[in-house]
Formats: structure tokens, C-alpha cells, sequence
């Protein structure tokens, strides 16, 4: 990878943050060479950055302008949530039925560091690991579509004011569902496996929903990140 790819990947990811955190808001039309001089870099990694995010659903370009934050409405987590719920769920249950034990232990690792991000208030490490663990999981159907559809809806269902969400204690207890859920799969109990994912779904949700509502508050300059 070359030194200015490097740097496009370090802005996307430093880009990603701030989008979690709720420092660029959903509506608010951001410009590429404002936000270098926020970074100390170019522009151009910035607008190589923001295509790549644009390409996820999560900006949209603002001819002559820069990029727009997608904003999500309620109506938009509850499609998604809804359409990952139909594929997820009877999922977990055929993997359940389907899957070894060493397959399914081979997650843990995954599952305790979600639960382990969330404890140390690390967000981005916290949906990292979230995404590896849902994705790894349903990629034991077999299914490579079915995988890559869940992961478009997870990039556009992306967590706004999670800092809050943070702050406040709630992430713990929806981190700890994954070891549940390892469990209840490894146990061979597909029904309830089922509904421990239908409600995680469904706790999933509510944050996200509380974390569009929640209000703003002050925030700190933006800043490259390193990876």
C-alpha cells in the first residue's frame, strides 16, 4: 500500500469516528478542503476518503459543495432493522443447526471483543468487532450474497451519538447478547437462539434510535487517527 493510500485509509477511518461520535452531522454539507485543514492534510486524501464513504451510503458528493452526511430517519433504522431481521434470524437458527461446535467456538474470540471494546469505551474497535462477529457468523451458511447484503445494511445503518450511548452505560449489556447468542448457539438451541438475535435486533434499534435523538454536545476538533 502506498503512502497516499495509507493516508486516504487513515482519513476514511478517522472520518468514520466522527461520523459515530455525531461530530459530522447528519444534513450538514462538509468540504473537503475544510476538513483537510481540520486534519493537516491535503484534500485530496479527504475527497478520496469521502468517495469510499460515499460508495457505503454514508455521504452523498454536493456538486461544487462536498459532502452531504446522510441523514437516517426513523423510518429508515426500522426498514433496516426489519430487513436484517428476516435475514438474521432464521440464519442464526440453520447455523445453529448446521454448524460445529469449533466453528461456532471460533467466534468467542470475536464476541469478547465486542464486550471488551465497549468496556474500554473504544467505539470504533467496539463496531469492528461487531461487524466481524455478525458477518462471520452468517458467513457459515454458506451464502456469500446473503453475507454482503447484511453488510450494506449494517454500513447504512450506521450508529449516530454513539459517544452518548457510551457515556451512558448502554452499550455493555448489547455487547454481552453476543456471548449469549454464542452460547444458545453452541448449545445446539436454535429456537432460542432465534429469539436472543430477534432481540438483540431489537435492543440494537433503540439505540440507534436514541442515538439520533439524543442532543448535541460539545465536541473536540476533528483529528486523524491512527489505525
Amino acid at each position: 500500500m502506498s503512502v497516499q493510500e495509507r493516508l486516504r485509509d487513515q482519513v476514511a477511518h478517522a472520518l468514520r469516528a466522527a461520523l459515530i461520535s455525531g461530530e459530522l452531522r447528519p444534513g450538514v454539507v462538509y468540504s473537503a478542503p475544510a476538513l483537510a485543514a481540520d486534519f493537516g492534510v491535503s484534500a485530496t486524501p479527504v475527497r478520496e476518503a469521502m468517495l469510499d464513504l460515499a460508495r457505503e451510503g454514508l455521504v452523498e458528493a454536493v456538486r461544487n459543495k462536498g459532502f452531504r452526511v446522510t441523514e437516517l430517519s426513523e423510518r429508515d433504522l426500522d426498514e433496516f432493522t426489519e430487513i436484517r431481521a428476516l435475514i438474521e434470524v432464521p440464519t442464526v437458527g440453520r447455523v445453529t443447526r448446521t454448524a460445529t461446535r469449533d466453528q461456532l467456538e471460533a467466534l468467542r474470540p470475536e464476541a469478547e471483543a465486542i464486550v471488551a471494546a465497549a468496556r474500554e469505551h473504544d467505539l470504533i474497535a467496539y463496531l469492528e468487532a461487531d461487524r466481524r462477529f455478525h458477518l462471520g457468523l452468517l458467513g457459515l451458511a454458506g451464502n456469500a450474497r446473503l453475507v454482503e447484503t447484511v453488510g450494506d445494511l449494517r454500513k447504512r445503518s450506521r450508529l449516530y451519538g454513539l459517544t452518548r450511548l457510551d457515556q451512558r452505560g448502554e452499550l455493555v449489556s448489547s455487547a454481552e447478547e453476543h456471548l449469549e447468542l454464542l452460547d444458545l448457539m453452541i448449545a445446539g438451541d436454535a429456537e432460542a437462539a432465534e429469539e436472543c438475535m430477534a432481540r438483540h435486533l431489537g435492543h440494537v434499534r433503540s439505540l440507534w434510535a436514541a442515538g439520533l435523538e439524543a442532543p448535541a454536545e460539545e465536541e473536540e476538533p476533528l483529528r486523524l487517527r491512527a489505525r
